[in-house]
């Protein structure tokens, strides 16, 4: 008996040595764990040290809530990651580009859980285009049959459509929002470390997180360190808002070929419709002196559809203008461990076909498949090297629209050059025979079918169509000749945009050896 508690009394003091031992190096283990944490974890000034709670880290922090900004701070919240957004002002913004979303913008919608985010805003519905002439119009509608009935391009104010995607990031518990103006970024020994701000009071924090994203936008003051910037302005969009006036062609988009350059109608409310007037250049004619107002009355209004003249006249008279650079910036990165670029920070084109949102939801789509194997971002090294896949992942999006676009508008704008001219009419003509000969290169527009040889195709198709109307019915040596010269004109025009892109990423990816990098095993 006394033999039995002896025996019992050595067991229990065994297993209490063995609950000690083990629950002093818990207690080790998780200091060293918060240790960690607290280096790792975001630091403000209004924060006395860090929290020791490790759900109080970052993971990311993403420069700008725009729409990339937005849309990434959503998907990554949603997959568990802490994200601390930063934004210079979360107010709702007020622009006159970023309103026409196309049908293939809205799949990467549906395909992030957004597509709520243009419910609510008076957002329209826009099936396809209608291109005007010289007096003659064709229309051009998006190759809808066989998707769902609520996929289709969508107008809206862009603030509005800000605003929602805003709200729906705010809503995920991980992600946090702050009105903030990102100075510079925190580079030690090559790699990104966080971000130094003033937020909204004028305080200088310092936010730290494993991975940074900086899409702040097409003035982006962050660019030069991760990406080689060759920013081109084109021209410039000159805004107005015509209301309670119907388009010739309902829930369409209107592309007037005006001399010298596009002139573009949208619906972006029930009741309001978009007009942006493209002057080519860097310098627009003076609001204020009334320059502005004279030149859309005079050289302007006269190629306006006659169904939309009095609301365009009724708009300038209200002197609501407002004027937007375009700007254009073939996607050049410098890959740098712990930071990446994304949205017009990383890649814009020019706006003339609408396809800026589309190429920013793809590349968030992309970006955020690429995130998802990920268990820890602190390996900046590998991060950086698994990263690189996606600049060429996002290629056949990205390229064929900025493709599309710097084409099209190089062929859209009037020219003295009569090679020139017969491509614009030869463009027209093409689109305006229906059927494939239209359905293809809307398509490609509309970001339902990013093909980038596709694209190539049709526009020399386009070349070809146009070298035979000179040809036909008897040949002579001047058609010949301009004949020559319109191939040779569609080839400065595309080749240059697709060397840009690059010839290697955009047709065949499947030799970049990023295309098949897999995450890193940390």
């Amino acid at each position: 008996m006394v033999y039995s508690y002896v025996v019992g009394g050595i067991m229990a003091s065994l297993f209490g040595l063995v609950v000690l031992y083990n629950s002093r190096k818990k207690r080790k283990n998780r200091g060293a764990l918060m240790g960690r944490t607290r280096d790792e974890c975001l630091k403000t000034s209004g924060n006395e040290g860090c929290s020791q709670e490790i759900t109080e880290c970052t993971d990311v922090i993403i420069v700008g809530a725009g729409v990339a900004g937005s849309a990434l701070a959503y998907s990554l919240g949603k997959d568990g990651r802490r994200v601390h957004v930063i934004e210079r002002d979360l107010s709702e913004p007020d622009r006159i580009v970023g309103e026409l979303l196309q049908p293939g913008g809205y799949l990467k919608l549906v395909d992030l859980g957004l597509e709520d985010c243009v419910e609510g805003i008076d957002a329209q519905k826009v099936f396809g285009y209608a291109l005007y002439k010289d007096g003659k119009h064709t229309q051009l509608s998006y190759p809808l049959e066989h998707f769902h009935p609520d996929v289709a391009g969508r107008g809206f104010h862009y603030g509005r459509f800000i605003q929602s995607l805003r709200a729906k990031a705010a809503s995920i518990s991980s992600v946090r929002l702050e009105q903030g103006t990102v100075t510079s970024l925190i580079e030690q020994d090559g790699t990104i470390k966080g971000v130094q701000y003033k937020n909204k009071a004028g305080g200088v924090l310092t936010s730290y997180a494993p991975f940074t994203i900086v899409c702040d936008g097409c003035f982006s003051n962050l660019r030069q360190s991760l990406c080689n910037p060759k920013v081109a302005v084109p021209s410039s969009f000159v805004g107005l808002v015509l209301e309670n006036s119907p388009l010739p062609y309902a829930n369409h988009g209107h592309v007037i070929l005006a001399d010298p350059s596009p002139v573009l109608f949208y619906p972006i409310s029930s009741y309001e419709i978009r007009c942006l007037v493209d002057v080519p250049g860097q310098k627009v004619p003076s609001i204020s002196s009334g320059e502005m107002a004279h030149y859309l009355k005079t050289a302007v209004a006269p190629q306006i559809p006659p169904e939309l003249y009095s609301a365009f006249i009724s708009a300038i008279n209200k002197g609501n203008i407002k004027t937007m650079p375009n700007r254009s910036m073939p996607a050049s990165p410098l890959p740098t461990p712990g930071a990446l670029l994304l949205g017009d920070a990383f890649n814009m084109r020019h706006p003339l076909t609408g396809g800026g949102m589309t190429v920013a939801l793809s590349d968030v789509v992309v970006l955020r498949d690429l995130f998802r194997p990920l268990q820890d971002l602190n390996d900046a090294a590998a991060v950086c090297k698994y990263l690189e896949a996606f600049y060429t992942l996002r290629k056949p999006v990205a390229s064929t629209i900025n493709t599309l676009a710097g084409a099209l508008y190089k062929v859209f704008c009037a020219s003295p050059d009569q090679a020139r001219k017969e491509m614009r009419q030869a463009c027209f003509d093409y689109l305006s025979l229906g059927g494939v000969f239209s359905n293809g290169p809307v398509s490609l527009l509309s970001g339902l079918n990013p093909r980038p040889l596709i694209l190539v195709l049709h526009f020399f198709a386009v070349a070809v169509y146009g070298v035979g109307r000179l040809l036909l019915p008897f040949p002579s040596p001047k058609r010949m000749w301009l004949g020559a010269r319109l191939i040779s004109g569609a080839s400065a025009i595309i080749f240059p945009i697709i060397k840009a892109e690059g010839v290697r990423q955009v047709f065949f990816p499947a030799t970049v050896p990023a295309y098949y990098r897999a995450p890193p095993m940390i």
